[in-house]
Parts: C-alpha cells; sequence; structure tokens
C-alpha cells in the first residue's frame, strides 16, 4: 500500500513487514555540491546531525552516529559512483527504541537537470514502524540539507518535524500505519 504525500513530502509504500520511503526533490546547486553535502563528514554533521566516518569506495564501509536519538549506523558501501550514485547498508543493532535493530539499504541518486540537481532519496527494507517513525525525520533532514546548501540558518529539526508529521502517516493508526 502506498501512502500519497504533499509536493515535498516523502512517499512510504508498503509491503508486508517492511516499507520503502523515497523523497525526491529539485536542489538548485549542482550534483558535485549535492554530492558533497550527502559524503563529507563536516556536512554531514552539520545538516543530518551524525559522526561519519566513510571508507569511500564499493566495498567500503560507514559508521555513523546518527540524528538526534545518537543511532550507531554501520554498513557496506554497496555502490560508490561520484557524484552521481551513494548506496549502502544502514545496519543498527537492537537498543530499547529499536527492540529488534534494523537491517535496510539507503539510496542516494543525483541527476543534473540544468544547473539544478534532482534528488532520489531510497530507504528501504525497513521496518513499518520505522518506517513510518523516520519520515517525517528525514523530511526534516532534507530541508536542513537545503538549507546549508543555500547558506541559510539550520532549521530546528524537531520542531520541522513537528510540522511535516500530519503528511505521514502515524504508527497504530488504521493499523499498522496505513490509513
Amino acid at each position: 500500500m502506498a501512502i500519497p504525500s504533499g509536493p515535498r513530502a516523502g512517499r512510504l509504500t508498503f509491503e508486508g513487514d517492511f516499507a520503502t520511503l523515497t523523497f525526491e526533490r529539485t536542489i538548485r546547486h549542482s550534483v558535485e555540491a549535492v554530492w558533497e553535502a550527502i559524503t563529507d563528514p563536516q556536512h554531514l554533521a552539520q545538516w543530518y546531525l551524525t559522526e561519519a566516518r566513510l571508507d569511500p569506495r564499493r566495498g567500503g564501509t560507514i559508521d555513523y552516529l546518527s540524528g538526534p536519538n545518537r543511532l550507531h549506523v554501520t554498513g557496506k558501501i554497496l555502490a560508490w559512483e561520484p557524484p552521481r550514485l551513494f548506496e549502502h547498508e544502514w545496519n543498527v543493532e537492537p537498543r530499547k527504541d529499536l527492540p529488534k535493530g534494523e537491517r535496510s539499504i539507503v539510496r542516494w541518486e543525483l541527476t543534473p537537470v540544468g544547473d539544478t540537481t534532482l534528488l532520489r532519496f531510497s530507504h528501504r527494507r525497513l521496518t513499518r514502524q520505522t518506517a513510518v517513525v523516520f519520515a517525517g525525520g528525514m523530511h526534516a533532514f532534507l530541508d536542513r540539507l537545503e538549507d546549508q546548501l543555500e547558506g541559510r540558518p539550520l532549521g530546528n529539526w524537531l520542531a520541522r518535524v513537528g510540522e511535516v508529521r500530519s503528511e505521514y502517516p502515524q504508527w497504530g493508526s488504521g493499523g499498522g500505519g496505513e490509513r
């Protein structure tokens, strides 16, 4: 089941026990600038609230302390094609707020469109509950990415999550996040 969304919102698609979260945004910067923002640890620390260590190559690894909840995310880099494609595993060991952990895949695809970039983001094989929780958070992170690239002050992540939450299904409403 797919959940429709507004023009800047992401899309959640549910299949069985899993979900895929996708976003498509046109960013008013070159693919090189966007690539740097999504792969450089100094940039990730700002807009993505992530301490990142990357071995930037196919077969390399990522090691993130990510977001306000400081999720420890590890994984293998599955695709590394600068400045167009970055795909990696997104593995979190079990913890209190994720009792079964998480084993999923994140993909960043960048396509030049004139002097802008079409960014396609997907996070697939998420558990349904995690996908519903992450939807508003990723929306807010992508807004911060655009703020950073535009040289604007970074928006407050938590406040922005609250503002966009209504664009996404809520866990427990209508049965497991569907509405």
